[in-house]
């Protein structure tokens, strides 16, 4: 794993809060065959906060505290146990084939940890916490039980569920189709989205990862990543707080969507 801690002054946690797709809701086409990019906004209460409210109001869970780089759960460790994300930052990495472990995916407030041992009752990723934060622990048996009493607790997994795989899945459409400078300004327009639903700032987040990490996450190579966030920053259409370099700021939403519809316009061999 290539990510190193920086010290950065100790900020809100719910300023770190992101998304969670909403799977129902119709997409609008996008120029080029590249993903939305207003996905992830939906209209109502969303997922993540229905998450919090059944859970406090039908389940007994317990409290976990957590420090910048607990592991949660390993991979290849039995499962029993689900983790609901009352405050903080974590990732799932994967294991591949060479050893190496590689993110694969980013979660926030109301999102739901642990789900991929539930096919076989073992932990198929590793999840690790970036920040300070709380779980709301709970033991899968107990969910199950207290869902057969209150249908709507397993309706909300299942969505939860859904939801995750479609934000897989829109990953992947974004790896597949944009060009390697969109597919970073794309990383961080959906993020801004994610804080933007939870009501938090979206002109300036602190992503706390390394551009490796970011490279390894998007299918880039480190020196990729740097030069798509150099184009973004010559453009004014992000900057960086010196400090560490992980604190984004973003003046303007408008044009970090105009920057990936325009690459996402441009013939295949000017990517």
């Amino acid at each position: 794993m290539h990510s190193t801690h920086e010290n950065a002054p100790v900020m809100n946690l719910e300023r770190y809060d992101a998304r969670i797709l909403d799977v129902n809701a119709p997409s609008p086409p996008a120029a080029g065959g590249a993903p939305p990019l207003n996905r992830g906004v939906r209209p109502g209460n969303p997922v993540w906060r229905d998450s919090l409210d059944l859970m406090e109001q039908h389940v007994p869970f317990g409290h976990r505290k957590v420090q910048v780089h607990d592991e949660i759960y390993v991979c290849g460790k039995p499962f029993d146990t689900l983790y609901l994300i009352s405050t903080g930052l974590f990732k799932i990495m994967n294991l591949v084939p060479d050893g190496r472990e590689q993110p694969a995916g980013f979660f926030f407030k109301g999102d739901w940890l642990g789900f991929d041992g539930i096919p076989t009752g073992a932990h198929t990723c590793s999840a690790v916490s970036l920040d300070i934060g709380e779980l709301w622990t709970v033991r899968y048996e107990t969910l199950l039980k207290a869902s057969v009493k209150d249908p709507q607790l397993m309706r909300l997994v299942l969505a939860a569920v859904s939801a995750q795989l479609a934000r897989n899945r829109d990953a992947s459409l974004s790896m597949g189709t944009l060009s390697a400078d969109a597919r970073v300004a794309d990383f961080l327009f959906q993020w801004a989205l994610s804080l933007e639903e939870r009501g938090m700032r979206t002109d300036e987040f602190d992503l706390h990862l390394s551009r490796a990490d970011i490279g390894s996450y998007l299918g880039l190579r480190l020196e990729s990543v740097s030069r798509a966030l150099s184009k973004l920053t010559r453009d004014g259409i992000i900057q960086f707080q010196e400090k560490g370099r992980r604190v984004v700021s973003i003046p303007n939403l408008d044009a970090l969507r105009n920057f990936i519809r325009d690459s996402a316009d441009l013939p295949a061999d000017l990517h």
